[in-house]
């Protein structure tokens, strides 16, 4: 029989076991829990932007066996959530949004075995950082098709908060319209607020009104304003961040769309494995985190010249023969 270990003994090996929470595996063996938490501006119910990161964070529980959790918390709540985390020995904390990125690097100082990471801007620390989905390079694409169909000449783009994440994806949609129809209007409206469907709905209409046929969003929860606005005037729109073609107003024509789930994972994975290094990291259409899919119900309505010429563009894009605008923040 092993002998009994010394209880001061026993501690030592377990805080040695890094900043999870410690269980007992089948053989009552102590082990380490790797545990994530994930912060979103909005309901991860929204079918977009926080369910797609929602979605990131289910991968790496199927896949890693991951302790997780979500939280929606915005503006005084960041920094409180994530101390809160950290001091329940959670080993990553993900903010997605620009919004977390300068709160993470500012916590990250006090709690450095938890590493956080914002899906969003350009502050790192050792144990801190961000990475990038270049959605811009999406947005160019459906800036083109737009500006290509669009009998109007005028399509426009109504955004939440007004930040930088938003405004670059916007100027990649304004430069892909250009590219199409040089002096096409684009109408560009912020609302100040990601879950305000009836603020988006107004927004909206009131492009619209000024003679808008196209309409692309970045208006989290509050997209559906956007959608049924469209559908009241018989106008067009774009999903964003996640796949929206099936939204139920049936006018949606195709989204530029991130595909989280490999990039949550690797994140994890590095962190998990003591790998990660603070810094940003981008993600685009070369690596497969972006795409822009076309609505197949709707597919029928775009000339097959705007087909060819939106599907070369993404090659080129991921080519690297086309450089999308995109802002450095």
């Amino acid at each position: 029989m092993k002998p009994i270990m010394p209880l001061v003994s026993a501690l030592m090996v377990l805080s040695g076991c890094g900043s999870g929470t410690v269980s007992q595996d089948s053989q009552g063996q102590p082990k380490s829990t790797f545990k994530v938490a994930l912060l979103t501006p909005g309901p991860v119910s929204d079918a977009g932007w926080s369910a797609m990161a929602y979605n990131g964070l289910m991968e790496i529980k199927a896949k890693m066996g991951a302790e997780v959790n979500n939280q929606q918390c915005t503006d005084a709540q960041i920094r409180d959530a994530m101390r809160s985390y950290a001091q329940q020995g959670y080993d990553l904390i993900i903010g997605h949004g620009f919004e977390y990125n300068a709160p993470g690097v500012e916590v990250a100082k006090v709690f450095p075995k938890t590493v956080f990471v914002s899906s969003s801007g350009g502050d790192s620390a050792p144990n801190a950082g961000a990475f990038r989905f270049q959605l811009e390079e999406g947005f160019y694409l459906a800036g083109l098709a737009a500006g290509s169909m669009t009998k109007s000449g005028t399509v426009a783009m109504i955004g939440g908060p007004q930040v930088p994440s938003i405004q670059s994806t916007f100027k990649a949609f304004k430069a892909g319209a250009e590219s199409a129809r040089p002096g096409i209007k684009v109408i560009e409206t912020f609302t100040g607020k990601n879950d305000d469907i009836a603020a988006a709905n107004q927004a909206t209409l009131q492009a619209l009104n000024q003679g808008a046929d196209f309409v692309i969003h970045q208006a989290n929860a509050a997209a559906q304003g956007v959608f049924d606005a469209c559908k009241s005037k018989g106008a067009l729109a774009f999903g964003a961040n996640a796949n929206q073609n099936e939204n139920g107003s049936g006018i949606v024509l195709g989204s530029a769309v991130i595909i989280a789930k490999p990039a949550f994972l690797t994140l994890a994975e590095r962190v998990k494995s003591g790998d990660y290094k603070g810094g940003v990291e981008s993600f685009g259409m070369s690596s497969g985190a972006i795409d822009f899919v076309w609505n197949p119900a709707l597919e029928s309505k775009v000339p097959p010249a705007v087909l060819e010429g939106v599907a070369r563009a993404k090659e080129d894009i991921k080519a690297g023969k086309l450089k999308v605008p995109i802002d450095q923040f």
